[in-house]
């Protein structure tokens, strides 16, 4: 696609914890690209953490436009017909047999917003605001929701000025993400509240200090800008984008665990996996031995034992099962990121005379509007849920193997990697750090999308939690990346300590990288602050992470 509009304009909690350390946003930077162009279909996670992680401009694809003509064209018509229609010509929810009298409906779509604003709690961090906006304006690029054509650039205006609407963090329970949307949708009419370069304003301020005008609404689009899971679709994809880099961590820290422990990697051998080929594990088992190429620990007679624990000896089933979740929120993400999530769905040219209606499902001649359960995300939520179950297990066995460094009688190794032995401390405290970062983790993947929930009376009466499944991962993200700083310190200890002829590709760039920062652990010391600056200098690095994926590319 070579030519596209776009609009002008100048370039807490758990959710403040799982920002932290994700790279801020820069501008355009090597390898990634200098702009998103967004057609409705093609959004990826990589789009999203362009725009939303590293300001990224969005530009509505050529097609865009006129395919929301389109679609209004079919609103404006059952406006004009009077034609009963959800959330268009009646109430919402559990009013919505009340019909609208025709010189309200403009109003109806401002107290919409207005009435649905009503999120708590800390401010989500820009960069989630940012991702759930870039999906929103791809979910109505795609067409289906009728809303008045001007509204969608003026979003992509606030994107690309960097007008961020605050939106507190707890407000979805997953049908549709209506009480935080709704705070974006107070912006866009010039109420509300948005961030402007750090700064808090009111709404129509920051429009006006970015050369933008707050929107007039018309029918169904107050609707449309609380509707839909723009939120956990675009956290959600943030995550996910995290998830396969710490993935790749995960196994770049195990491959050096490897080397400071000599363990036997025959459990990755192609010929043994495949005779009980479980989802991710060859995969997984390619990627650490790639990782591990160049060394000589990849010949199973340099081993220490015969048999490792579990922890080493399984780290390709595990990291396997994680690929496997992460291939399953893929397949549940990218629906939501280029579908339509909107109720009712506008479907413009038609043959109306082909489908059979119900009482709620009206054809206009030029179109139809139909009744739509595209905004519930149950494959979604219950992606999340899988992941954050896969992260965990993926946590519990870092930890464990961090232990086993420490152990003298498995690995051959001074007591708690001290060089003087068993009257110094040496690393055995950061164990502790490690249990209550697993504990943390474990805590947090608790399933989200099993809660018993209700709605509207009698109407709305199911829903997914999916934004707070997306937002605990980013919180369970950071606490992993920590925790693999930990077992990173000790694995790079164990190496000095081990002394091999020759490491692996990956664990030359991870254990360069650690001792750049860190110097070798000598006489007892605080170790605290050497984790801290691992995890956000070294596995939070882009040109760690850049290599230690280039190493692992092609592995299968």
């Amino acid at each position: 696609m070579t030519s596209a509009v776009g609009a002008t304009g100048t370039t807490g909690t758990s959710s403040t914890t799982g920002m932290k350390g994700m790279a801020g946003m820069t501008g355009p930077y090597p390898g990634r690209p200098e702009a998103v162009i967004v057609d409705g279909r093609t959004l990826s996670c990589e789009d999203v953490a362009a725009v939303a992680l590293h300001g990224a401009r969005v530009v509505l694809a050529d097609e865009v436009l006129p395919r929301l003509a389109r679609d209004r064209a079919v609103v404006d018509d059952v406006v004009d017909r009077q034609v009963p229609t959800y959330g268009l010509t009646t109430g919402l929810g559990s009013r919505s047999s009340y019909a609208l009298p025709r010189d309200e409906l403009a109003q109806f779509s401002v107290r919409t917003v207005r009435g649905r604003a009503n999120a708590v709690g800390d401010p989500l961090p820009v960069p989630v605001v940012r991702a759930a906006l870039v999906a929103r304006v791809n979910g109505l690029a795609g067409g289906g929701s009728g809303v008045s054509p001007e509204i969608v650039p003026l979003l992509v205006g606030m994107l690309n000025s960097r007008v961020h609407p605050v939106v507190p963090e707890v407000g979805s329970i997953g049908a549709s993400d209506l009480c935080q949307m709704a705070h974006v949708g107070l912006v866009v009419i010039g109420e509300g509240r948005a961030e402007l370069v750090g700064e808090v304003l009111d709404g129509a301020a920051a429009l006006r200090r970015a050369g933008l005008s707050p929107a007039e609404l018309g029918p169904k689009d107050g609707h449309v800008l609380c509707s839909a899971s723009p939120l956990a679709a675009g956290h959600g994809g943030l995550v996910l984008h995290e998830a396969a880099t710490v993935l790749t961590l995960a196994q770049a820290v195990t491959a050096l665990t490897f080397e400071g422990f000599r363990a036997n990697t025959s459990p990755l051998d192609a010929r043994v996996l495949g005779l009980r080929p479980a989802p991710g594990q060859s995969r997984a088992a390619a990627e650490l031995l790639a990782l591990l190429a160049g060394g000589d620990l990849t010949d199973p007679r340099h081993a220490r034992r015969v048999q490792d624990p579990i922890s080493l000896r399984c780290a390709a089933q595990v990291h396997g099962a994680l690929h496997s979740a992460l291939d399953f929120a893929d397949a549940a993400l990218d629906p939501e990121l280029n579908g339509s999530g909107d109720n009712p769905v506008v479907l413009a040219d038609t043959d109306t005379d082909s489908n059979a209606g119900t009482s709620a499902d009206f054809g206009t001649g030029t179109g139809e509007i139909l009744s739509s359960g595209n905004f519930h995300t149950p494959a979604l939520a219950l992606a999340f849920d899988t992941l954050a179950l896969a992260l965990t297990q993926t946590a519990a066995i870092s930890a464990e193997r961090m232990r086993r460094l420490l152990n003298p009688g498995l690995s051959g190794l001074p007591a708690n990697l001290s060089p003087y032995g068993p009257e110094r401390s040496g690393f055995a405290p950061l164990a502790k750090t490690a249990q209550a970062l697993v504990a943390e983790i474990r805590l947090l993947s608790a399933p989200v999308s099993t809660d018993p929930r209700h709605g509207a009376d009698g109407v709305e009466d199911d829903s997914t939690n999916a934004a707070l499944g997306a937002r605990r991962l980013s919180t369970m993200l950071v606490r992993l990346r920590q925790l693999l700083a930990v077992e990173a310190l000790a694995a790079a200890q164990a190496v000095d300590l081990a002394s091999p002829a020759a490491l692996g590709r990956g664990p030359v760039v991870l254990h360069a990288a650690i001792r750049e920062l860190v110097p070798r652990l000598d006489d007892d010391r605080p170790c605290g602050a050497d984790v801290d600056r691992v995890s956000d200098a070294v596995l939070g690095s882009d040109e760690v992470r850049s290599t230690l994926r280039a190493l692992t590319r092609g592995a299968s």
